[in-house]
């Protein structure tokens, strides 16, 4: 997922922080975000045409091989930076909204279309792009597609609460799950969501807390 570059995210900062400590150096956060900029503007431009390598991704952020290895064991591990990146920007820029909204209700269409954008034709392809370099994540680097849902689920705790939901965490992770699952078809598939899907979408996200207060 990917959002405007700006200035250096926590993503970024806080990969740059643990190279720091274990190297006891002052500060690697310019060269952690070359690396991950490069990255996105690698596997943005190449598409699903080749996987992006690392001797191109180093090349493009002006660093060395050595640089690369210092921070990221693997262009695995980079990509699932970069897949964690784009969720926290995302999550950001979908909070601004949320802020704005006074009723749970328009808290959660506002997130709902925010996270359902991921599909529509200004932001596909690169979305897709960068999922399917991790699509051969191996299974020891603890982030990727589920650190990509964690920042947009945390947005739906405060406004499931609001509605009754006796379990807003889980509730949130479920939609979260569903919703993505929704949008990585549209993705594989090269397809986008209709405006009905998106109200019947919006319809299920709100009837689960719902769902949970009667059960209560």
């Amino acid at each position: 997922m990917t959002n405007a570059i700006g200035r250096p995210s926590r993503v970024a900062t806080r990969i740059a922080a643990r190279t720091a400590a274990e190297r006891r150096r002052p500060d690697y956060t310019a060269e952690v975000s070359a690396l991950i900029d490069a990255a996105r503007h690698i596997i943005e431009t190449t598409g699903t045409a080749g996987k992006a390598r690392v001797a191109d991704i180093v090349a493009a952020a002006g660093l060395s091989n050595d640089a690369f290895y210092r921070h990221f064991p693997s262009k695995d591990a980079l990509v699932a930076a970069l897949i964690e990146d784009g969720a926290e920007r995302v999550a950001a820029a979908i909070a601004r909204r949320m802020a704005a909204e006074p009723s749970a209700e328009g808290r959660i269409r506002v997130w709902v279309e925010g996270t359902l954008a991921q599909t529509d034709a200004s932001q596909a392809a690169s979305t897709a792009a960068v999922l399917w370099n991790s699509s051969t994540l191996n299974s020891s680097i603890p982030t990727g597609d589920h650190a990509a849902k964690i920042p947009l689920a945390r947005l739906l705790h405060e406004p499931f609460a609001s509605l009754g939901s006796t379990t807003p965490g889980l509730d949130a992770e479920l939609v979260t799950h569903a919703v993505f699952g929704r949008v990585g078809g549209h993705l594989r598939a090269g397809t986008r969501v209709t405006p009905g899907e998106k109200e019947r979408l919006l319809r299920f996200c709100l009837s689960t807390p719902l769902d949970g207060r009667q059960q209560a």
